[in-house]
């Protein structure tokens, strides 16, 4: 396989990579980091994965692997998360800063989640995953998984709803 080939299959998924990577690790430069060494581990072991069905799937894995080997090496809590991807013309400067903090207060919520309930919920909720890859994904059964996820937007929305009602039932 040359690099040209490489990278017609990579292409599709490798921000995807990047996502998760972010989610996991916070930082966009361990996200980086993290990208750039499993596209370089795929790329080392080539040969071997031109055989795999789903090399979206086995890139995933690979990345939530890794992340958690860097979460338990040493670093993981020292740096912010930043919510770039909002942007949307003509929008009043009130409504914009209330969106940027419910934005900014749905992305704290997930990283308060537990780190099985984090991982699955930016799968099937941000990188619309189906139920069967995050299945083969993170080795659980989709009883599990479905309820795991069910867990994980109960907390969210429990939360979001306490914020926007100011506590007030």
């Amino acid at each position: 396989m040359n690099q040209s080939d490489f990278l017609k299959m990579v292409s599709p998924f490798k921000d995807k990579v990047f996502r998760l990577a972010k989610r996991l690790l916070i930082s966009r430069e361990e996200a980086e980091d993290a990208t750039q060494e499993l596209l370089f581990k795929l790329w080392k072991s080539k040969e071997k994965i031109s055989d795999y069905n789903n090399i979206e799937a086995f890139a995933m894995t690979m990345t939530k692997n890794y992340c958690y080997d860097r979460l338990k090496s040493k670093q993981a809590s020292n740096l912010t998360l930043v919510h770039t991807n909002y942007k949307e013309k003509e929008t009043p400067l009130d409504k914009k800063v209330e969106d940027q903090d419910s934005v900014n207060l749905v992305h704290t919520l997930i990283e308060s989640l537990p780190l099985q309930q984090k991982i699955i919920i930016q799968l099937r909720d941000i990188e619309q995953y189906d139920f069967d890859e995050i299945c083969k994904m993170v080795a659980m059964k989709p009883v599990a998984v479905r309820v795991t996820l069910s867990r994980a937007r109960k907390t969210i929305r429990e939360a979001l709803i306490k914020k926007h009602n100011y506590g007030v039932s």
